[in-house]
């Protein structure tokens, strides 16, 4: 199961790179646009494929949606928070606390995913 939920994660990312690719280079459009409609995208993929393929849940999306939405936020937030304690109070080059946070967020996400968003 958590294979899948990092194989999803992972084409999930790969959409929302495409798509600011596409927006930016072929479609003209602004890249803060672009990025907010390829992050949009890509969340969007990334719900409907593990509610379906990861946890097979039966879930009312009315319920599961928002859920999902407020773990991703707050991966966001903890990823951000982390990189930002790494590189400001520690003086760490960005990636490593980077690395760090998303072994975190990934670990963290699939268990809230698992038995609150999708439960």
């Amino acid at each position: 199961m958590f294979g899948r939920y990092v194989l999803i994660g992972g084409l999930s990312t790969a959409l929302h790179c495409c798509l600011l690719v596409v927006m930016v280079e072929v479609w003209s459009v602004s890249p803060g646009l672009a990025a907010a409609a390829g992050a949009l995208g890509g969340a969007l993929a990334a719900y409907i494929g593990n509610r379906r393929l990861t946890f097979a849940s039966a879930a009312a999306h009315r319920q599961a949606l928002p859920r999902f939405l407020i773990v991703a936020a707050g991966g966001a937030l903890l990823s951000g928070s982390l990189v930002w304690i790494g590189t400001t109070l520690l003086g760490m080059q960005y990636l490593v606390p980077q690395l760090m946070a998303t072994a975190l967020v990934l670990v963290a996400g699939f268990a809230t995913n698992r038995h609150w968003t999708f439960a």
